[in-house]
């Protein structure tokens, strides 16, 4: 009798470890793209949304977002002094994460559009040369992105 006992349980714990592992994981919210594409748009308001976010992880991270980056990958994060890292970091989560969403062919020219509001808005701090001098840095990074971004 012990012995069907033992081996009752065992079976049973056996199940419930298939049952487990058979669970899907914790769904994302409902509303996981609709905030996915309101951190992503072309606005300053949106920048500032995904900025926020960027800095409390930890208040998102049922969504599970990919937060991760390499920056401005290959070209400088600060090309002439130009601080371009955040809003790198910005276009690299739009890329990540419409990737890992399937829906990156039908995002990237407006990820790629947001790139190049948010460097144009780190140039309105120059004026003059120098403002000309980041707007042309700005550019050159949307076309290599535009172009050659996957």
């Amino acid at each position: 009798m012990r012995r069907r006992t033992t081996l009752s349980m065992t079976a049973a714990a056996a199940l419930a470890l298939a049952a487990l592992a058979a669970a899907p994981a914790q769904a994302a919210p409902a509303d996981k793209a609709q905030v996915l594409a309101s951190f992503t748009q072309t606005s300053a308001t949106s920048s500032n949304a995904f900025q926020d976010a960027r800095n409390d992880q930890s208040r998102w991270s049922a969504y599970g977002f990919d937060w991760s980056t390499d920056y401005c990958s290959d070209s400088p994060d600060n090309p002439f002094g130009f601080p371009f890292k955040l809003s790198c970091a910005r276009h690299d989560f739009g890329y990540r994460n419409y990737k890992a969403a399937g829906q990156f062919s039908a995002n990237k020219a407006r990820l790629d559009s947001a790139l190049y509001e948010d460097l144009k808005r780190v140039c309105t701090a120059y004026s003059g040369a120098k403002k000309t001098s980041c707007n042309a840095t700005a550019w050159t990074y949307y076309e290599a992105v535009k172009n050659l971004g996957s």
